[in-house]
Parts: C-alpha cells; structure tokens; sequence
C-alpha cells in the first residue's frame, strides 16, 4: 500500500521529534539534573521543549526500554532508582560482555581503531592531569562504548548500553572526588596494551580485571557513604510522644 506523501513527511517528522525530546530526557537524566525517583511531568516537559504530549509521552516509552524510567499505572513516570544488589548484577554482566570484547578485539582489531582508542586515552590522561572529572567521565563512557561497537554485534551493543543507562543511575561514585582517576586511567592503558598484543586471553582478563576493579571501588565507595550517614542517624534526637 502506497502512503500518501504528505502522511509520510508528517511521520518521518514525528519520529525525528521523537528521537529529540527522549535524547533530552535522557541527558538530565544521566547528567543527573533528574535525580533518582524524580517524578517526569508529561504536560510540564512538553511545555519546557515547545512540543506536544504525544513526542513526550512515545520519548517514556523509549526511555522505559532504556532502563531510565518506570511507568507506573494511575502514579506517573519516574526515574529508576538502581539498588546497591541491582549495580552489582550488572558489574557482574558487564565484566562477562566486556572479557567478550577484549577477547574478539585483539584477535580482529584494525590499525584504525588502535588509532582511535589510543587518542581517547591519550585525552583521558589529559583530562586526569587537569583534574577534569566531568571531562574524564564522558571520556570514560565513549572509550568502552566504542570498544563494544568495535566488536560489531549489534544484540551486544544494543545490551551494552542499556546496562550502562542503568549503572549510570547508580552516581558515579568511583569517580566523583578524582582520587581514583589516576589509577582508572592506567587501567584504560593496559586494555589497549592488551589489545594491541593479538592475545585474546590477555585482553579478555584485562578487560574482566578493570570492570571486576571498578565494581570493588563501587562497594568501598558506598560504605563509606554509609558509614558516615550513621552517625546522623544515631545522634538524632527521639520524638517525643504525644500526650493524650
């Protein structure tokens, strides 16, 4: 069936629109404008992009999909709060993805793509050297996400990301002070040594290593953050009752 030309423009349009306003969502969301349980407000959003409902509410069905965002019946949408337990299961599924990389990479990469993620550490240590945390952390994210694309297996690049969607609501605890930058950055040296070696075996434990590396700091760092919220809680002083 043929689709009228005119239906067709309006619907390439929609879709673009689309695409846009879940792209800025997505973005205050993992820049974490949008904390953690933050109820999205369909009218206010719509009205904030200069849009209508229908882009914004098709924009949280994507998000949904992308793990940012739970729809719940008769209450809204919400940002997805990731539990301690959840951020862990993922560091275990992305320790498994990531040997997987290491491992087809070092047997399959080009001399292009050496070039490429030899650029972006080299930027990395710069931005350690800075102490840009911020600039790091984007850095961060691109380099292993464009190792997995390197990989070629689209199921794999599609899962990949969605995981890191979900970690990315965690906070980024490991990174955020930028005493753990200096050691991330070696890290990042050795995968591309590894690589660069043709030894799947090595490059696979590199990348294992790294993620299983950054999933301890994860632990050590959320401790610490409940070690020091205890105090407060013991110190508050108990509510008096009421009299009758």
């Amino acid at each position: 069936m043929n689709m009228d030309p005119h239906h067709k423009i309006a619907l390439l349009q929609s879709s673009s629109l689309t695409t846009v306003v879940q792209q800025e969502i997505e973005r205050t969301i993992l820049s974490g404008e949008l904390a953690p349980g933050a109820k999205l407000i369909e009218a206010a959003l719509a009205e904030r992009l200069g849009v209508s409902r229908g882009p914004v509410r098709e924009a949280f069905r994507m998000l949904e999909e992308a793990g940012l965002v739970r729809q719940e019946k008769n209450r809204g949408v919400f940002v997805r709060h990731i539990p301690l337990d959840e951020a862990m299961e993922i560091f275990e599924m992305r320790a498994m993805m990531d040997e997987a990389v290491g491992r087809k990479l070092a047997a399959a990469v080009t001399p292009e793509q050496m070039k490429q993620m030899r650029a972006m550490v080299d930027e990395m240590e710069r931005a350690v050297k800075a102490g840009d945390v911020d600039g790091y952390h984007l850095l961060n994210l691109q380099f292993h996400d464009r190792l997995v694309e390197f990989s070629g297996n689209r199921k794999l690049i599609a899962l990949y990301r969605k995981l890191i969607n979900e970690l990315s609501l965690f906070r980024r605890l490991n990174l955020s002070d930028g005493k753990q930058l200096p050691q991330s950055a070696q890290e990042h040296r050795a995968i591309l040594k590894a690589i660069a070696s043709g030894d799947p075996d090595l490059a696979g434990q590199a990348m294992r290593a790294h993620v299983q590396d950054s999933q301890q700091r994860t632990l050590k760092n959320n401790s610490h953050h409940t070690e020091a919220a205890a105090p407060a809680k013991r110190r508050a002083p108990a509510k008096k009752a009421t009299p009758a």
